[in-house]
Formats: C-alpha cells, sequence, structure tokens
C-alpha cells in the first residue's frame, strides 16, 4: 500500500494506492499547530493497521521560515567578510522607496562570527586554519545560546579542507550546516543564504521528522524536495532547505503526470489552495531552476520553478485606506479559517463563492465540511457596505481582484519568459482551482482548461509518481577535461550513497552550468554524451531559445556540474473508461441552483462530475469530492478517457 500526504493551510491531503491497484482520496482539517498528528490519524484510517510507504509533503520548514519561527543561529564565515549575509547584493526592493521598512533577518549581527582564514579563489591555501583560534570562536558560540550554526567559508565550493576542520572542532555544539556539503558552488551571498537558511530551519525540521517517524510505526516514510524527487527523513534532517517547495513541487509532478496521460505536452499548472496558489510551466516536465527565492531569500539548490502568490480560497478581503478593495496575501487559514466555517469572522474568498451561490452547504470534502452559508452573507454584507456597493457586486469583486493576483503570477511564468500562454491548456486543480479557472484563460486569451479527477488532491497524488532523487553539485574551473574528472568523481558519491535505496535501478544523469564568459548568469544544460563540444552546441540552441541570441563565437566557461540519482517509482495504473467519446448519448443527472454568474442571478444546472457522459455547455457547475468547477456561458466540458475534465471555448471550435 502506498499514500501520499499533502499538508496544506486548510486541509491535508490523502491519496491512498491498495495492493490491488485501486485509488481512493480523502482529507481531513489541518492542525497548524501539530500537523503529525493529523497526518497520523488519516495513515490510521487508510491502513487499518497495515503496512504502508508514505511520501509525505512536509511544510513544516516553509512555515518556519514563513513565520520565523526558525533556531536562534550563528554565522561563521571567513574574518571580514561577517556582514555578507545582511549586505547581500544590495539589491532595491522598493526602488522609489527612500524608507524602506528593513527586512527581518535570520541572523543577529551579533551572531556573525570570523574565523582566521582564507583560501583562494584556485583552492590554495594562502592561511591556515589555527586550532586556538577555533576553540575560542567555540567559547563564543557557547555564550551565545545559539542552537544552530551555518558555517560557509570563503572559496570552500574549491576546496573545502578549511571547512571540514572547522567543521570536526565545532561539532557537538548544536544543529551544524556547512556550505561544502549544502550548496558546494560559487557567489558567496547566493551560497551563504542557503546554508543560513538550511540551519535556520534544521533543527525545528529535525524535531518534527524524528517524532514524525517515532511515530510510524511498520509504515516507510519519505520526504518530497523541492526537485520533486524524495529522500529519506534523515536526508531531509540534513539538508531541510531542498524541501521549502515540498508540497508545491507535488502539485507540479501531478500536473505534469496528469497532462501526460492526456495527451497535452505544453500546460500552465494552476494550484489553488486555502491560502496561497502555486503556478508553474510545464513541457513535458516541469521547469527546474537553481536561483530560486523563498521569502526574498536566495535558495541554491534544484528547485522546480513554481511561483507563489497569497491568494487563495482563505484569502481576506478588505478595503484599504485609499477605499480600495484588496484579496490577499493575508489569510484566515485553517483556523479561524473562513466566516463560512463557522469561526472566522474575515470575507474571504471563498465566503464570496458560498454567497454567490457557487458552493452550498454539503459541496466541500463531500459534506464532511459543513458550511454557514448565512456567515457569509453576513461578511460579505459588511464588505460591501464599506465599498457602497450591492453585496452580489462586492462578492464578485472579490472574485475578479483574486482572479488579478493569480493571472499575474500566471503570466510571469509564461510571458515574461518568452512563452505565449495561447500555446498552453490550464490546467487548474486544488479545491478552488476550478472556479477561477476559465474566467482567467480567458484574461489570457487561453482555450482548454483541464481539471483532473483528483483536483482536490493532485499534490498528495504527485508524491505517489515522483521519483527518488538525489542531486549533487560542484563548482569546477573552467576546464571541460576536469568537469569530466568531477563527473566521475560525484558519481562515485552517487553510486555509494543510493546503493540498496530501492529495487529499482539507479540511473545518473550529468548536467553542466554554462555561460558565455563576462555573463553574470548561467543556463543549466544537459551533458552531452561526446562530450563538451557537443554540449556547447545545446547551450547555443537553449540561449537561443532564452534570450533571444546566440553567439557561436564567444569562449564558453563552465561554471558548475551536477550529476543526479534518480530511482523510478511504481506509476499507478491508468485505464481507460468505457467509451468516453463526445457522441455518447444519455441523460445527466442534474439539479439547478440559483447561483451569481456571468453578471447576474440565474438559475444553473449543478451536475456531478461523475454522471457527466456527453459534452455539456455552459453555464453550469461541475461538482466532485474535493473540487468544484464553473463552465461559463461560451465554454463547453466533456470529460477525457482518463477521467480528466476538459473544459474548451466554444470559439476554439
Amino acid at each position: 500500500m502506498r499514500i501520499g500526504v499533502d499538508t496544506g493551510g486548510t486541509f491535508t491531503d490523502f491519496v491512498v494506492i491498495r495492493d490491488d491497484g485501486e485509488m481512493e482520496s480523502f482529507k481531513l482539517r489541518s492542525n497548524p499547530r501539530n500537523p503529525a498528528d493529523v497526518i497520523l490519524a488519516g495513515i490510521e484510517r487508510a491502513t487499518a493497521g497495515k503496512k504502508a510507504a508514505v511520501v509525505h509533503g512536509s511544510t513544516v520548514a516553509t512555515n518556519t521560515l514563513l513565520e520565523r519561527k526558525g533556531a536562534r543561529t550563528a554565522f561563521v564565515t571567513t574574518a571580514g567578510f561577517e556582514d555578507i549575509f545582511h549586505i547581500g547584493r544590495q539589491n532595491r526592493r522598493e526602488l522609489y522607496n527612500l524608507t524602506p521598512a528593513p527586512r527581518l533577518s535570520l541572523v543577529s549581527s551579533k551572531l556573525c562570527f570570523g574565523v582566521e582564514e582564507r583560501m583562494l579563489f584556485d583552492g590554495s591555501v594562502q592561511r591556515p586554519v589555527r586550532a586556538r583560534q577555533v576553540a575560542q570562536l567555540r567559547k563564543a558560540l557557547e555564550r551565545s545560546k545559539a542552537e544552530s550554526v551555518a558555517l560557509c567559508l570563503l572559496h570552500s565550493y574549491r576546496n573545502p579542507e578549511h571547512e571540514k576542520q572547522v567543521t570536526e572542532m565545532l561539532r557537538g555544539i548544536g544543529y551544524l550546516s556547512v556550505s561544502s556539503e549544502i550548496s558546494p558552488e560559487f557567489r558567496e551571498y547566493e551560497r551563504s543564504s542557503t546554508t543560513v537558511l538550511n540551519a535556520y530551519v534544521g533543527p525545528v525540521m529535525e524535531r518534527y521528522l524524528a517524532s514524525l517517524s517515532g511515530r510510524m510505526g511498520p509504515h516507510q516514510l519519505s520526504i518530497l524536495q523541492s526537485n520533486g524527487g524524495t529522500i529519506r527523513p534523515d536526508e531531509a534532517q540534513k539538508m531541510p532547505v531542498r524541501t521549502l517547495l515540498s508540497g508545491p513541487a507535488g502539485g507540479a509532478i501531478g500536473a505534469a503526470w496528469i497532462a501526460k496521460q492526456s495527451g497535452f505536452e505544453r500546460v500552465l499548472g494552476f494550484d489553488m489552495g486555502g491560502t496561497s496558489t502555486d503556478v508553474c510551466l510545464i513541457e513535458g516536465a516541469p521547469r527546474e531552476t537553481t536561483e530560486a527565492f523563498v521569502d526574498g531569500f536566495p535558495v541554491q539548490a534544484p528547485m522546480l520553478d513554481i511561483h507563489t502568490v497569497g491568494a487563495g480560497g482563505g484569502s481576506i478581503a478588505r478595503v484599504d485606506e485609499g477605499g480600495l478593495l484588496r484579496v490577499g496575501p493575508q489569510s484566515a487559514g485553517a483556523d479561524p479559517g473562513p466566516a463560512c466555517y463557522g469561526t472566522g469572522d474575515f470575507c474571504t474568498v471563498t465566503d464570496a463563492h458560498v454567497f454567490l451561490g457557487r458552493i452550498v452547504a454539503d459541496q466541500l470534502a463531500g459534506g464532511t465540511l459543513p458550511i454557514q452559508p448565512e456567515r457569509s452573507a453576513t461578511v460579505v454584507s459588511r464588505l460591501a457596505n464599506e465599498l457602497k456597493l450591492s453585496p452580489a457586486q462586492a462578492a464578485e469583486g472579490v472574485i475578479r481582484v483574486a482572479n488579478a493576483n493569480m493571472e499575474r503570477a500566471l503570466r510571469q511564468v509564461s510571458v515574461e519568459r518568452g512563452y505565449d500562454p495561447r500555446r498552453f491548456a490550464l490546467l487548474a486543480f486544488g479545491g478552488g482551482g476550478g472556479l477561477h479557472a476559465c474566467e482567467i484563460a480567458e484574461n489570457l486569451d487561453m482555450h482548454t482548461v483541464l481539471v483532473p479527477e483528483l483536483a482536490g488532491v493532485l499534490s498528495a497524488l504527485g508524491m505517489l509518481v515522483s521519483d527518488r532523487i538525489r542531486d549533487y553539485s560542484q563548482g569546477v574551473p573552467d576546464d571541460p577535461d576536469n568537469a569530466e574528472t568531477q563527473y566521475r568523481r560525484l558519481e562515485r558519491i552517487a553510486k555509494t550513497e543510493n546503493r540498496g535505496a530501492s529495487k529499482s535501478r539507479v540511473t545518473l544523469q550529468r548536467f553542466a552550468d554554462i555561460r558565455y564568459r563576462g555573463q553574470g548568469y548561467e543556463l543549466s544544460v544537459p551533458w552531452a554524451k561526446k562530450g563538451f563540444s557537443q554540449t556547447a552546441e545545446a547551450f547555443h540552441e537553449m540561449h537561443k531559445a532564452t534570450y533571444g541570441y546566440a553567439d557561436r563565437t564567444r569562449a564558453l566557461e563552465i561554471i558548475a556540474i551536477r550529476v543526479r540519482a534518480v530511482t523510478r517509482s511504481e506509476q499507478p495504473s491508468v485505464t481507460r473508461k468505457a467509451d468516453p467519446d463526445r457522441k455518447v448519448r444519455g441523460r445527466v443527472t442534474k439539479s439547478i441552483r440559483r447561483i451569481h454568474v456571468d453578471g447576474r442571478w440565474q438559475q444553473v444546472p449543478v451536475v456531478s462530475r461523475a454522471q457527466l457522459t456527453r459534452r455539456v455547455n455552459g453555464p453550469l457547475l461541475l461538482t466532485d469530492y474535493g473540487s468544484t468547477t464553473l463552465v461559463p456561458t461560451g465554454w463547453s466540458a466533456h470529460v477525457d478517457g482518463f477521467g480528466t475534465l476538459v473544459v474548451r471555448s466554444r470559439s476554439s471550435f
């Protein structure tokens, strides 16, 4: 038995694949104070005492960072560079604001320490480590009462010997993050930031995973990384920075898998949850990056290229000081939640949908989460009074503002990176994705929307189809021959660390970060079997596709080499449903509900997805256990052979 678990801000989602191949899903209300209790309750419900392999998308590292509840962290670096983490790149977030609010740092300046040593850029030693000085540093760290230490010495990506020496002398002082292990690549600030983030969330993640693993009983636990692959809990405890986008990565992997089953190569993933919305671009597979930012901090680690905005079902609508309507990024979360849940007092996006009749009392999570429409009416009316609008206009305004926020995020991963969204389908999932997808697609001039059968729990499904992945990297000099030597060294490490990890065969993949000499940015290119010359040509082609030009006369330099060890997971079997063709004739069982759509109140059919046997035209609502899809006027919907709801603009026929 295999179980995928995605802990969200409002619900914790479970997808279960049983021994006989049967798949089921369910949701439990999240408990932000103690997420492990909900996870264990769901596993017990699914297994009834049987043994299972569990893949968990953890939000602990992310929430720890966002809420600034990490460990008291000290930063240790080469003497003279103690301020590198605070100085950063000196980029101004608010270019025209003369007095921007200072960002809260993760490390106090009083907890930044220098080591009297110096490694040069070529890996040679200018000044060795002095044991007496490190002994004094250890005493200073003990007096500081730091729980965690981030060690990042200058040029340790070229020669980690000094970091190894200092690590041995500081061992036992607390949770220790070492940059040559976390991110052995150049760019001191980015490497420092990644190491500090790892140290900051490390103790919290270590305690959480140790507690969860200790209570798992016979079940085998794996953790999803930000790169879309799984690792063991002990690996996640050592490198929690690689789990900062764990949950969203599951959604991206699930979206790519569903798109492939339904015959779509290009999709924009649109995951609308209770607290936020995650978007990504998929061309066969989700795009990856090694230059991500999480809460404004650079993370120099392989991650899926996912953009997150604070717009979800629980996003709070309010009127700002200028009298304008704002939606998010503040969220009601799971506790107290939207007003319709019975405890919240804020008007949220979910409350707007409830007031407009798009969500009714027995609709959420198959009716297991009762809602109170009268509470939504109260908070929407209060917001309408502030805006001097009718309640329906106010609720519709909340939806439109939320759509604009999410549309902006989709443009950022497509239009702003040279991709035409009109050539993509919009794959909507999450609890609220289907309610917004068609309206957002219209604004982007997109003509196809896909809503998976397990839209409400797709991130958990993605965790079950993800492979076991370990990434290894090394900064290298501009010498292809030396790169080959480094590749072989990393591959030896990868083979050793992944030996016996699974019955499946481990596949090793090579990549290189390459740039034109003198550039300040690089592209990650698969390393060709014929060596550097063939890889160089692939780089020129990728550079032209990305930036619009290629210069084959210009010298290239290799910045870093990467090795990825992939162990393929067992994929769920997909069987075609009987005769899904749109020409099938039959009655569609439906009810009629008064909802607000297309700018007015009207009687609209409500159809269960399971009963949909032919193409139907909007306006209508399509309901499922974990999601609802709004099909507006001018759109039609049918279910394809793999259970995916395909909604098309009739203007595209």
